[in-house]
């Protein structure tokens, strides 16, 4: 499975479009916010800016995507009238690998500039706003040298370049069969390869960003983790043993082939706080200003009773529609599913998940990350 071309949220606005079930990733853009805040007042405050080159990696589609660069304009604009400073120039790059729908996001496009416009005064004379589509792999270099002030991306990092090494489909041998990801029963070689690749990737991104932004630049990621050292907790990986639960249930019906569960390793690493302070201090470029921890819901935090069997259905479907949106580009890429299969792998997937609602939490741990490029 080629990360690069396959790995993208689903299309559109339909009932299983990512526009449509991106709740749990609104609600970790919330967590955020002041992190966010506090970087770019830092940023305008020690820096007097003409033209602002503000990077989303990892943009997704949808609403959300929007939304953010909207307050972060907001928050430039304040500061920008507390200081008495002409209000910069805003160069805004959204980034993602080239099977995103950024048609999607470019038709939201001339209703922002109009509400920047109507709202804000942007896009009259005193302040322009120019806005690109970065495509391409965020392990490596998307912009000309200090080119940017400011970076975030949310909800992306967990995502690796590529399944680890030696866990690829076509691998000789199949290491982890039956699972998807890192589990309890995954040999310590399984372990070792996703760890490995997250190591070189966050490298490579820290690398490829120290030369992007200015000194004095500012960085804000926010990202899935876990709270233990040990990758084989729950808090990283749990979510992958029951969609792992979901496919073999398929094998045992003759939907799909046990080869095919055997051979698919998701592409993506919940690393837990020391991992990443090591690979920023190993790199030596940035400073690290915050680090926090926060848990989300799920399902996003919606009310409902998981007491009763129809508040657990409702939660599990939730969470269905939400993975679902993010996944099934890479499974309909491995296992050649059709709509019918796909429908069914989901309907199990919300049942497995509302079942284990009374016996084990169901949280995220994730991280938000403020970085200063060093001077």
């Amino acid at each position: 499975m080629e990360v690069v071309q396959v790995l993208h949220m689903n299309k559109g606005n339909g009932d299983t479009s990512y526009a449509k079930n991106s709740t749990v990733q609104r609600k970790i853009i919330s967590f955020g916010k002041t992190i966010i805040e506090e970087a770019l007042l830092e940023l305008s405050s020690n820096y007097d800016i003409d033209s602002m080159g503000i990077a989303d990696l990892g943009c997704s589609t949808g609403p959300n995507t929007l939304s953010v660069i909207s307050e972060i304009m907001d928050i430039v604009r304040a500061t920008s009238g507390h200081l008495r400073r002409p209000l910069p120039e805003f160069r805004l790059f959204f980034n993602d690998l080239y099977s995103n729908d950024f048609n999607y996001l470019f038709m939201l496009l001339p209703a922002f500039y109009k509400m920047l416009k109507e709202e804000k005064g942007i896009g009259l004379a005193s302040s322009q706003c120019f806005i690109s589509g970065v495509p391409g792999s965020f392990y490596g270099r998307l912009f000309p040298s200090n080119s940017l002030h400011f970076v975030y991306s949310f909800s992306s990092l967990h995502w690796l370049s590529q399944v680890p090494v030696g866990l690829e489909s076509y691998a000789v041998k199949h290491l982890n069969k039956g699972k998807v990801y890192i589990s309890k029963s995954s040999p310590q070689s399984v372990v070792n390869a996703y760890s490995s690749q997250f190591q070189a990737d966050f490298s490579q991104f820290i690398k490829s960003r120290s030369q992007e932004l200015v000194p004095g630049g500012r960085m804000v990621l926010s990202f899935l983790g876990r709270k233990s050292i040990d990758p084989t907790t729950e808090d990283g990986c749990y979510q992958w043993e029951l969609l792992a639960e979901a496919l073999m249930s398929l094998v045992k019906e003759g939907l799909i082939e046990e080869e095919k569960v055997a051979s698919f390793n998701a592409p993506y690493y919940a690393p837990c706080a020391e991992e990443l302070k090591v690979e920023i201090l190993k790199e030596g470029s940035f400073i690290i200003d915050r680090l926090e921890a926060f848990e989300v819901d799920w399902d996003g935090g919606a009310v409902a009773d998981t007491h009763t069997e129809q508040g657990k259905m409702m939660v599990g479907e939730r969470v269905a529609k939400t993975i679902r949106a993010v996944v099934e580009s890479m499974l309909e890429s491995h296992f050649r599913m059709g709509q019918d299969t796909m429908d069914a792998l989901f309907i199990k997937f919300a049942k497995i998940v509302g079942s284990h609602l009374s016996k084990t939490r169901t949280k995220y741990i994730n991280f938000v990350i403020s970085l200063v490029r060093k001077g």
